[in-house]
């Protein structure tokens, strides 16, 4: 591992694990299983600092920069408690109008930008002239 890379992992939570985390995770964490974006999910059984979390903690390490909206739902529900049942350990296939999951795009090159926003490419439409403006006392 290079110098900038360790830094990184020393000083900064949002590129990835922090060293605290992988020790963490190395004395007290179960592998539970990954997603196919590549985040690890964990799972530690024993006495939390926070009683109202559950017998257990459950936690992921994500797979590059950190953002909550890279967890597919299945996912979500067992790190959140909403479902005991791990997704490699359930037998859900989804619907076929379901789409697959798609992290939130947003500030990125492959955001939504519509036809006539300032951010998107090409010539905006002319106004229409039917705008009128209002007037205070008319």
């Amino acid at each position: 591992m290079a110098l900038r890379d360790t830094l990184l992992r020393i000083f900064t939570w949002w590129s990835g694990s922090t060293v605290s985390l992988n020790l963490y995770t190395r004395r007290r964490g179960t592998y539970v299983g990954a997603d196919e974006f590549g985040n690890r999910y964990y799972r530690a059984m024993g006495p939390l600092i926070d009683a109202s979390v559950g017998p257990e903690r459950r936690w992921v390490i994500y797979n590059g920069y950190a953002d909550a909206s890279k967890v597919p739902p299945g996912w979500r529900g067992w790190l959140c408690h909403t479902s005991d049942v791990a997704p490699p350990d359930e037998a859900y296939t989804p619907r076929e109008w379901q789409k697959p999951h798609e992290e939130n795009l947003t500030g990125t090159v492959a955001a939504y930008r519509p036809r006539g926003s300032q951010l998107s490419y090409g010539q905006r439409p002319a106004a229409t002239g039917d705008y009128v403006p209002w007037v205070p006392g008319e």
